[in-house]
């Protein structure tokens, strides 16, 4: 066997069914799969732990964690903060990760949006020197209410790195916040905390911003998208409603939506369903929607992202397995080629001839998934 690599005595998930045998990596790409051991001695022994494809994230807002680690503290180098999230996310088996910033904020005084241009410089600067583990793409989460949010999207429209453009409106009474009791909820744990006359006030601010903005920027915003032929995805989808409109503009993923209705609107559409892997780690939306258990044993679920926690991906995914009894194979899809396929990235997410040689070793112990290694494009990074 002709290869720089050889992984053998492991028990690979291939797209299709998880055998024991071997994967021999050459220049970066899986080179063969072989369904026996092998005996050569270069070969390194796995002891018979699973090796999966490497973990596709498309939708984490860790990076913001340690850009600024507390309300108010911006970390004063935006790549030493990228450094340490990456270690997080190849610590957790992703190989490829979106990292997904704030195009526009409805509160000002939180100040997320100032992140955008040191988030993505800091990619840039970190893939430039070749000094990250997995690879880091951008996922732009662009605010349609902002009145600003056209002109902060516009530098960054013809980036090579920007991978998914998703389009949020986290205004009152929409989406994730029909109910206004969970939006004031929300930006309480957010450090916003309001008076009766204070809320009452900022959310008719809010309206009528969204009222005035929402729509035209939108419209710019796919737009864009369309002659980038850039992966757009709606967000927080609540009603039958949003996802059919979401199909028209061109939407391919629907982020965590918040009803089975919407849920099954976009599976009939074939519209990728993305929900969030701590939902199924705790067993519940943190926000009170509907359970991705739930999606998942209807047939509702497509992609499972880490949001913000990167460990609980891999969890989630051996969980769908535990919980609902899924097959391994069909539970690590959520990870790794549904991911692929709906972000268009058709060199990654499953162990074939010619793919990536993004590859992570996992062993269970006490029925949890534990990385032992990580490798992206045949190097050991982890």
């Amino acid at each position: 066997m002709n290869a720089e690599m050889i992984l053998t005595n492991a028990r690979v998930v291939l797209p299709e069914a998880v055998v024991h045998g071997t994967v021999a990596v050459s220049n970066g790409r899986i080179n063969a799969v072989d369904r026996e051991t092998s005996a050569l001695p270069e070969a390194v022994d796995l002891e018979g732990d699973y090796l999966i494809p490497g973990l596709i994230e498309l939708h984490t807002d860790n990076m913001e964690g340690h850009m600024r680690p507390r309300p108010g503290v911006n970390w004063p180098s935006s790549l030493a903060a990228l450094i340490s999230h990456d270690v997080q996310v190849a610590g957790a088996g992703i190989t490829t990760v979106l990292d997904s910033i704030c195009c526009g904020d409805l509160h000002k005084d939180r100040n997320r949006s100032e992140l955008l241009d040191a988030s993505v410089a800091a990619v840039r600067h970190g893939r430039g020197r070749d000094v990250l583990r997995a690879d880091h793409l951008i996922h732009l989460r662009c605010e349609v209410a902002d009145p600003r949010v056209t002109d902060m999207f516009e530098p960054y429209a013809g980036l090579d790195i920007l991978q998914l453009v998703s389009l949020m409106d986290h205004t009152p009474g929409q989406r994730q916040f029909t109910s206004l009791d969970k939006f004031r909820q929300y930006y309480r744990s957010k450090h916003l905390a309001w008076s009766d006359e204070e809320f009452l006030a900022v959310m008719d601010a809010l309206i009528a911003q969204q009222r005035e903005h929402a729509e035209p920027n939108r419209k710019t915003l796919l737009q864009a998208c369309k002659e980038r032929n850039l992966p757009v995805a709606s967000h927080d989808d609540a009603t039958v409603e949003q996802v059919r409109q979401g199909e028209e503009d061109g939407v391919s993923i629907s982020e965590f939506p918040t009803t089975v209705t919407a849920a099954a609107a976009a599976h009939e559409l074939g519209i990728g369903i993305v929900m969030g892997a701590p939902n199924v780690v705790r067993g519940g939306s943190h926000s009170g929607n509907v359970s991705a258990l739930e999606l998942a044993g209807l047939g509702l679920l497509d992609i499972l992202s880490s949001d913000y926690v990167p460990a609980s991906l891999l969890h989630s995914a051996f969980l769908l397995r535990d919980v609902l009894g899924l097959p391994l194979v069909e539970a690590l899809s959520t990870v790794t080629s549904a991911p692929a396929q709906f972000l268009q990235l058709g060199d990654r997410g499953v162990i074939a001839p010619g793919k990536r040689a993004d590859l992570v070793r996992v062993r269970e112990v006490d029925g949890y998934p534990h990385v032992r290694m990580t490798f992206r494009q045949g190097v050991r990074v982890l």
